[in-house]
């Protein structure tokens, strides 16, 4: 995973953590209203039987896509803080 090198002529170590600690706020409120609106298969049950099984696998996928996201702006933030910390 590519990180951003704090030098003189870069952004300032506060702005850059400052800037990922506000992106991965915004996907954990993200992530809870994508899980706030889980399908409902009464939605889903006159277009078939599989196609509540359909959103529900979508939905997990959205779900993924944004924890994945989350995780990903978490250890680049852990990792400017160890570099820094060391």
């Amino acid at each position: 995973m590519m990180v951003p090198t704090v030098h003189l002529n870069g952004t300032s170590r506060e702005e850059l953590m400052r800037q990922l600690t506000e992106a991965s706020d915004s996907l954990r409120l993200a992530l809870e209203k994508v899980q706030a609106a889980y399908p409902n298969a009464r939605d889903y049950y006159p277009q078939g039987a599989l196609a509540f099984g359909h959103a529900r696998a979508e939905w997990g996928a959205r779900c993924n896509t944004l924890l994945v996201m989350r995780q990903e702006l978490e250890q680049i933030i852990v990792f400017m803080d160890e570099v820094v910390s060391a």
